[in-house]
């Protein structure tokens, strides 16, 4: 068992397996949404959950978000290779200790690979959420992707006040002991 635990380790960098998990359930939760639109859905149709505001509609898209780049499989295939790289680079060797990061890179990683393995299967990506105050329609995986960038944001802010206040903290000439 040992033997085991120390493979374990070196495949994971150490790193808790919460995150690996949480990445592996947006893949799996996006791969079998869009199984289901594609197996009982005809695509263009529409199934009104909430009317005038949400609706489940079969949608295929070539491009990226908003239909940007349309049919340019390889370029995709090449960025998504690249940015899964770099996400797990990060994630091994700039994200230790730093839980927001660490969440933002996986829920990032299971974005990418939900639409890639689309790419790479069919395609094209299966679109499906779709709420009338927004002009497209989108899945699992890019509200994942959505989701990682603002978990990004916030990290990069949150380091930004905390870097504010360490030089503050060095550089005041004047203490009140708090």
């Amino acid at each position: 068992m040992l033997q085991y635990d120390k493979v374990w380790h070196h495949i994971i960098g150490g790193r808790p397996v919460i995150y690996y998990l949480m990445a592996l359930f947006i893949i799996v939760f996006d791969q079998l949404t869009k199984y289901l639109v594609v197996r009982n859905m005809e695509l263009g149709e529409s199934i009104h959950v909430i009317d005038n505001f949400f609706y489940i509609t079969s949608h295929r898209n070539t491009g990226a978000a908003w239909g940007m780049l349309e049919g340019q499989m390889w370029l995709f295939y090449i960025v998504t290779i690249v940015v899964i790289i770099g996400l797990l680079f990060y994630f091994h060797r700039h994200a230790k200790g730093n839980h927001l990061f660490s969440l933002s890179l996986m829920v990032l990683l299971g974005g990418a690979i939900g639409n890639f393995i689309d790419r790479i299967i069919r395609q094209e990506v299966v679109d499906f959420i779709q709420f009338t105050f927004f002009n497209f329609i989108f899945n699992i995986a890019d509200a994942a992707l959505t989701l990682g960038v603002a978990l990004l944001f916030i990290q990069m802010i949150l380091e930004e006040v905390q870097e504010k206040r360490k030089k503050n903290g060095k550089h005041s000439t004047h203490n009140t002991g708090k």
